[in-house]
């Protein structure tokens, strides 16, 4: 690196011989230098200020602590009085004390200096949060999504309590119940009744059951049937809302439907009447478009291939019928593959990807 007075130096020195009839580019290869690099001095100010990369050697300022100012704020901070002050409450004491040896950011970097940045007292440090835990479900049964939101009642106040569970893969709400409270016993009841109706005592891989960080869910109770089942319970990170995100669609769905009564429900009885038709709904008429327009039934059943498979062909001969009227490739019914929740690392859902077109090659 050159520094301010020697370019200044080499830009006389070089401006003189080009003044006496030397050429500019060998003048500056005898100077040792490239004509460009001239240039650009002359052009960004580089002859009046010093360097501007940031590995340049630069003088220290002349307003710099000192060795003995630095090592006198370093024994203030050591002191046992001030072992668990930060540096924000240490200058203001030492201010009331009539001393004043530099601003909190000089002791906070001394302190860095010396290694002794470490959070002073018995509080934890804060720690970053953890990436959400990714689950890859490739065919149904692997990864359940549970969830409970308020069904408002006529009297105001009140409120009827809508416990679902989603099977991630198909969609399809594998258990569903409504009770006048939030109580861990409810869960408990649903999951226990959600596993016999699925099977799940046959299956060699649990499912893993994916929930918020409420405390029904979270419950001992809770989590002494999900161990008893095999089930392997997960959670969304605190105070993160869209970890949950296929749960939270579900209850979007459920209330924006027409028949959704938006005064309330008048009594328990309405409530699980209404929930009853909506789950018969949502699992046997809807098409739902993250699976490819088919009901979350079909797709649990394992049918969706053959119906998709069935509309590509109907659209191959419709075109081959008007080709006129298609001005490229027909709509894409190709198969959903595998789902994946919170993916947040790329090579997971890469293997689960490449392991399930194994598995349709093998079949």
């Amino acid at each position: 690196m050159i520094g301010l007075e020697d370019r200044q130096a080499l830009s006389r020195d070089i401006d003189a011989a080009h003044a006496a009839g030397a050429r500019l580019a060998p003048a500056c290869e005898v100077a040792g230098i490239d004509a460009r690099t001239l240039q650009r001095w002359k052009t960004s100010q580089g002859l009046t200020q010093g360097d501007g990369r940031p590995q340049a050697v630069r003088p220290m300022p002349s307003h710099a602590l000192s060795e003995a100012e630095r090592a006198a704020l370093l024994a203030v901070a050591n002191e046992p009085r001030f072992a668990s002050t930060p540096p924000a409450r240490i200058v203001p004491m030492l201010a009331d004390e009539g001393v004043y040896l530099g601003s909190e950011s000089s002791l906070a970097r001394v302190l860095k200096a010396a290694g002794q940045n470490t959070r002073r007292g018995r509080a934890k440090a804060p720690k970053a949060s953890r990436p959400p835990t990714t689950h890859i479900a490739t065919a149904p049964g692997q990864v359940w999504c549970w969830d409970m939101t308020y069904l408002p009642a006529k009297v105001m106040g009140r409120w009827f309590h809508l416990y679902l569970i989603l099977d991630l893969y198909s969609r399809k709400i594998v258990g569903a119940e409504v009770h006048d409270s939030d109580d861990s016993d409810h869960a408990v009841h649903l999951v226990r009744r959600t596993a016999l109706a699925e099977g799940i005592a046959a299956m060699d891989t649990k499912p893993v059951l994916h929930g918020d960080n409420g405390a029904t869910l979270k419950a001992t109770t809770v989590l002494a049937m999900l161990n008893w089942l095999g089930v392997k319970p997960s959670y969304s990170r605190p105070r993160v809302s869209d970890d949950n995100a296929f749960a939270q669609a579900l209850f979007r769905t459920a209330k924006y439907r027409p028949e959704f009564p938006s005064q309330g429900f008048d009594t328990l009885d309405a409530a699980r009447t209404w929930a009853a038709e909506f789950v018969h709904w949502y699992n046997v008429e809807h098409r739902h478009s993250g699976i490819g327009y088919v009901s979350p039934a079909q797709r649990h059943a394992g049918h969706d291939r053959a119906i998709l498979a069935a509309r590509h062909a109907l659209y191959i001969e419709a075109q081959q019928r008007h080709p006129g009227r298609w001005s490229g490739a027909t709509r894409d019914w190709s198969p959903i593959g595998a789902v994946t929740l919170n993916p947040e690392r790329d090579e997971v859902v890469k293997m689960a990807a490449g392991d399930q077109h194994t598995q349709q090659e093998a079949a």
